[in-house]
């Protein structure tokens, strides 16, 4: 059965791995993506939807008979200047809201990019914001959700991040000693894992750390 799946945040470290994984995988005969411009990816598979994010009826119409949905958006302080509500308008309200929208055109399956440690009571900002995000993503009543929670990605950006560039090879060393779940992760890891939870369309909410995303 043709199977369409729709990704947010194709541009990122995931979700450049999962466009292309979803790209050669015959088990979907529709990938669509939605960008604020044009891609420069061609793909007979490929669908573009140019949305605005704060056009709430140009995403219900851009996600309209998915089988799956795929958020791996995120933003980060440096490109938000440290502006916490700028941060939260990308990393809680975009996957809130398609989370929703998802729920109202009968889409079956959420899958969302979270963090390691996220927990909405925490004092932390990052990690209490992913925790938001993942309760109100819970209370959708979406029919299948799986959220990974991934610690420190690991794979090439086209971002340069200093203090990532910094703390990877020591993160890498010290791997062994860490809780399993803060262990550091490819990022292709996470995509393939992502693609897995969505052929398995379990009804639930389903939550995927280290040990997890790696099976």
């Amino acid at each position: 059965m043709a199977k369409t799946a729709t990704l947010i945040g194709a541009s990122g470290l995931i979700g450049s791995h999962l466009l292309q994984l979803l790209l050669e995988d015959p088990f979907f005969d529709t990938v669509r993506i939605l960008v604020r411009r044009k891609s420069g990816i061609s793909h007979p598979k490929l669908e573009q939807k140019i949305v605005d994010f704060h056009d709430n009826d140009s995403l219900l119409i851009a996600i309209d008979n998915s089988d799956v949905v795929f958020c791996s958006v995120g933003t980060t302080q440096k490109k938000v200047k440290g502006n916490k509500e700028a941060y939260r308008k990308v990393d809680f309200d975009i996957p809130v809201k398609m989370a929703r929208f998802s729920k109202m055109t009968g889409c079956e399956t959420y899958i969302l990019v979270s963090a390691a440690g996220a927990n909405s009571k925490s004092r932390n900002f990052y990690l209490k914001l992913k925790g938001e995000v993942e309760d109100v993503v819970q209370s959708t009543g979406i029919h299948s959700v799986y959220i990974m929670r991934p610690s420190m990605l690991l794979g090439h950006r086209e971002e340069f991040r200093f203090g990532e560039k910094l703390i990877t090879p020591i993160a890498r060393a010290i791997s062994f000693l860490l809780p399993s779940k803060y262990k550091p992760i490819k990022a292709e890891a996470v995509a393939k894992a992502m693609i897995r939870a969505a052929k398995k369309n379990e009804e639930g909410f389903f939550v995927w750390e280290y040990r997890e995303i790696k099976n």
